[in-house]
């Protein structure tokens, strides 16, 4: 009896050791960046990718007047180390997360100044700035989401968030 015991100990240590390890996983939306060179620093994005996977996104999965995570998983962060104005705001350097608000006809940019936390942790009390977007449609469907800068020059351009068919941009430029 002892040995049948010691025999199924023996024959279920692996299994166990199975069950403790843990699985990786892989990120169904991954992390992009984005950086840029403006003036004499750099202004860099990071936010998850989804995927449209044939879903309507604006106005049903990202629905109009609520407050968005713009991205998937852990909020987007946007760092800058030089000042910068986006839209009409003046921006310190420093970290921010990124929010939008989604309209039918009108979006905002949200600045907020907490950063580090999962993105559906929105406090509406640290907002720094809520700027205008110019929203446009797209003539074709983009799959994933994506976040970019379009320089005009060394010192300003467009910061750029596109997905599905809609294209939204805010001005970005290097304050002395």
């Amino acid at each position: 009896m002892r040995r049948a015991v010691l025999a199924l100990a023996l024959l279920a240590t692996p299994l166990l050791a199975q069950e403790a390890t843990p699985v990786p996983r892989v990120a169904i939306s991954p992390r992009g960046a984005e950086e840029i060179a403006v003036g004499p620093g750099r202004m860099r994005v990071e936010y998850g990718r989804p995927f449209a996977k044939g879903r309507k996104i604006f106005g049903e999965l990202v629905p109009w007047g609520k407050v968005w995570r713009t991205g998937a998983n852990e909020a987007t962060s946007l760092t800058t180390d030089v000042d910068v104005t986006l839209g009409n705001v003046a921006l310190p350097k420093g970290s921010y997360t990124l929010y939008t608000l989604p309209g039918e006809k009108e979006w905002l940019l949200i600045v907020n100044r907490q950063t580090g936390q999962w993105g559906t942790e929105y406090d509406p009390k640290l907002d720094l700035a809520r700027i205008p977007m110019k929203s446009a449609a797209r003539p074709d469907l983009l799959e994933v989401m994506t976040i970019s800068f379009l320089p005009e020059d060394a010192f300003r351009g467009t910061l750029r968030i596109s997905w599905e068919k809609r294209t939204l941009s805010v001005p970005y430029a290097w304050r002395k």
